[in-house]
């Protein structure tokens, strides 16, 4: 079955101003607020502004349990955004264009390409993905549309325990990539000894957590601009809940 792709984007977030941090290090995934599904920007505990991020969202895309599209959009609610459906959805993806970022000798960052910041020390293109599952899958994960890097179980079947082991595949352009890094639990342990894929795109993680799994790909790829970039980074966020014990 094709997965077509549905963009409804509601923003009522003003301009992004440029923000003066790295570039590379935040990511974007899903997690519950206050019952509401919430897009999440940051890394680690830092939960930052994706509100004021919204203009960079360039889509969002709900499916059932059956990888039918369901009518999603995400809306601005106080300090988050929250998915909208008209239906219930298994799957909701986004992606991010966060932009051209060039780091200057003295550490900072700058919203800019190689060809404005002639000094710097590194330049690339920022993209973030993120696909949650709000069940457990019963078929193989879709392909995104507009989702250049993504993460999918091997097994659609993912244990629902913590210290299971679970197997990935990295795809990049559709096609397994060797050589991307796999985080295991970006939100409580960012700086931790990541695995990388094998040739097949495969790696096996333990899981972390008996709730909110955050997993997360990273993957850099070739420039789309070499007068402007160095390279393009890719960061795909795959994210769950194991279901705890009953109260």
């Amino acid at each position: 079955m094709p997965f077509a792709r549905l963009v409804t984007v509601a923003v009522t977030a003003a301009t992004l101003a440029a923000i003066a941090v790295p570039a590379g290090a935040h990511g974007i995934w899903f997690a519950q607020r206050a019952r509401q599904i919430a897009l999440v920007y940051g890394v680690g505990a830092d939960d930052l502004d994706a509100v004021k991020r919204l203009p960079l969202i360039t889509s969002v895309a709900g499916y059932d349990a059956d990888g039918a599209p369901v009518k999603t959009a995400l809306r601005a609610a106080g300090v988050v955004p929250v998915v909208d459906s008209d239906e219930p959805v298994a799957i909701i993806a986004a992606a991010m264009d966060y932009g051209l970022w060039s780091k200057t000798p003295d550490g900072e960052w700058h919203n800019k390409g190689r060809d404005e910041v002639p000094n710097a020390t590194l330049a690339e293109h920022n993209w973030k993905y993120a696909v949650h599952l709000t069940q457990v899958p019963t078929k193989p994960l879709p392909m995104i549309p507009g989702h250049t890097l993504q993460m999918v179980p091997v097994d659609p079947a993912i244990p629902q325990a913590m210290g299971k082991p679970m197997k990935v595949r990295v795809l990049y352009q559709g096609k397994p990539i060797a050589g991307a890094i796999v985080m295991t639990d970006y939100v409580n342990d960012p700086d931790e000894a990541a695995v990388k894929t094998a040739a097949d795109g495969t790696a096996t993680i333990t899981l972390r957590n008996q709730g909110l799994n955050v997993l997360m790909a990273i993957y850099v790829g070739p420039a789309d601009d070499k007068t402007k970039v160095d390279h393009m980074e890719h960061r795909a966020s795959l994210s769950f809940v194991l279901p705890h014990l009953p109260e």
